[in-house]
């Protein structure tokens, strides 16, 4: 298999920790890619039409893409236990919480990086990271319950979603007024997953 990513894309670092997770980081070769919202690779637009990563390209059918769609798949393929039937619907939602969290994160940095600077419009930025900064309070009052049980899916995406954060907006400082979230976080990117994937 070949996985398709660019950069320290946090939806990549979500598949890589998966592939960790779930001793199959030997299986994938890793192909860097461009991924430009303005001019995709035309490798990666052969894999995933809508020109974003990553993109899972397998040799028995076509490509997969969507980090959500990668992760499932991997798990399926190790039988890793990522995806609890007895909290799936809890496991899924924090995933999706963290795509919300990791989606905003980026489109912040797109919009300073892609952008003349006469054109950078601050309320749209500051509007993603009200995004953010809800969806971190909600994990911090309602959550921490199951991000303090067994490993799934939702740790994963969480870990990767907050590490983003202070890769590319530490200056935010998203841990302020949070420090359940903020413990939790310290012991879990402290797992040989996180440390093997920080960019």
């Amino acid at each position: 298999m070949q996985l398709l990513r660019a950069g320290p894309s946090p939806f990549v670092r979500k598949v890589l920790v998966t592939l960790h997770e779930t001793g199959q980081f030997d299986d994938v070769e890793q192909v860097d890619v461009a991924a430009s919202p303005l001019e995709p690779d035309s490798r990666l637009v052969a894999a995933n039409p809508v020109g974003k990563i990553p993109a899972l390209i397998r040799p028995d059918g076509p490509a997969i893409y969507d980090s959500r769609v990668i992760c499932r798949y991997l798990d399926a393929r190790a039988e890793g236990g990522l995806y609890p039937d007895r909290r799936l619907w809890d496991t899924l939602t924090l995933e999706a919480t963290a795509d919300g969290i990791m989606d905003a994160a980026v489109l912040m940095v797109y919009e300073m990086r892609f952008r003349p600077e006469d054109m950078v419009f601050a309320p749209w930025i500051e509007g993603q990271w009200s995004k953010v900064s809800r969806a971190l309070d909600a994990l911090n009052t309602r959550w921490m319950s199951h991000l303090n049980g067994r490993v799934d899916m939702g740790h994963i995406a969480i870990g990767c979603a907050l590490a983003y954060l202070d890769f590319r907006h530490d200056a935010r400082s998203w841990r302020t007024g949070r420090d359940a979230l903020a413990s939790w976080f310290e012991a879990f990117s402290k797992r040989d997953s996180m440390v093997a994937t920080a960019p």
